[in-house]
């Protein structure tokens, strides 16, 4: 006779937080359209320029109560760490820029879209750069978004545009984070530095200009502006504090609502029109997600049950 042993379990107590904090993470995320709805007046390249400067701000501060010095430190010491954070950086600029852009624009339905596709791209993107082969269901899924980008791209008149950029810079920046290995909050740190002296010299020239909403938008302006930074890293914390205590299997269920929140706030709130085909081309979406999850789950059930291990007495 043997005993089963199925690894170690997380308390039921720990479980319960991360999931909490998943669920915070993943709602903050995707009430984002709210916030930056009352910048709409404000041009999206100073609104990102704000963002970086104020995260960074508001990461040293973290960092020195945390007294975390050490770690972002050492991963700084590393050039090519760096050097693939600065990329991961310029990306993340560029996903932000046109989110805040989309956002103003009265396209939050279609930036909705992007995020609701980003897992698709992450799996095509682990294809093309890790040589991952994918599974029956992988391959199912990602034909069915495919044509759902064929529907939209009709609806629309054009392909669209915004969930694709911010679906490819969001897959390619993630890739990148996991290639280089480096703390959540460290990482932001020196991205966020990598981007600050552009960011400080776009504010500068806002300024010179005196169309710097910072000097001339009224203190609820400013306000706004400065709360960029805690805005922009506590839904991180809440991330990375869920993704140490829960499965990422159960992790990327709940990622699933940025998106829908997103997508509700732009149908219900803000009225943005969704004609028949484009209700077709967002359901293709959604039935290639649950293929894809369903698929994951199955594969994630079926590798844990041929990892048990019969310790012998």
């Amino acid at each position: 006779m043997g005993r089963r042993l199925t690894g170690v379990r997380l308390p039921t107590s720990q479980a319960g937080i991360g999931v909490g904090l998943g669920f915070v993470a993943y709602t903050l995320w995707g009430l984002f359209p709210l916030y930056f709805h009352l910048l709409s007046d404000v041009s999206p390249v100073e609104v990102v320029a704000n963002r970086v400067v104020w995260s960074l701000v508001f990461l040293v501060i973290l960092t020195s109560i945390t007294r975390t010095w050490a770690k972002t430190l050492s991963a700084a010491r590393s050039r090519r760490t760096v050097g693939r954070l600065a990329l991961a950086a310029g990306l993340l600029a560029v996903n932000w820029g046109v989110y805040v852009w989309a956002v103003a624009t009265d396209q939050v339905i279609e930036a909705s879209l992007g995020y609701f596709i980003n897992p698709l791209v992450s799996v095509g993107l682990g294809v093309v750069v890790l040589r991952e082969r994918l599974r029956s269901g992988q391959w199912a899924a990602v034909a069915i978004a495919g044509l759902a980008v064929i529907v939209l791209t009709v609806s629309y008149g054009r392909p669209p545009w915004i969930s694709l950029i911010l679906a490819f810079t969001f897959g390619t920046y993630g890739l990148i984070k996991k290639q280089v290995g480096v703390g959540s909050v460290e990482s932001l740190t020196i991205e966020t530095a990598t981007l600050a002296p552009l960011a400080l010299a776009i504010m500068a020239w806002f300024a010179v200009t005196n169309d710097s909403a910072m000097t001339s938008g009224g203190f609820s302006t400013d306000l706004l502006l400065i709360l960029l930074g805690p805005v922009t890293a506590l839904p991180l914390l809440a991330f990375g504090g869920a993704a140490n205590r829960i499965p990422l299997s159960t992790l990327g269920l709940l990622q699933y609502l940025t998106p829908v929140f997103q997508f509700l706030l732009g149908v219900f709130v803000f009225g943005e029109a969704m004609s028949p085909t484009r209700w077709i081309g967002f359901l293709l979406v959604w039935i290639s997600l649950v293929v894809m999850t369903v698929d994951g789950l199955r594969h994630s059930r079926n590798r844990a049950d041929a990892l048990e291990v019969i310790e012998p007495d």
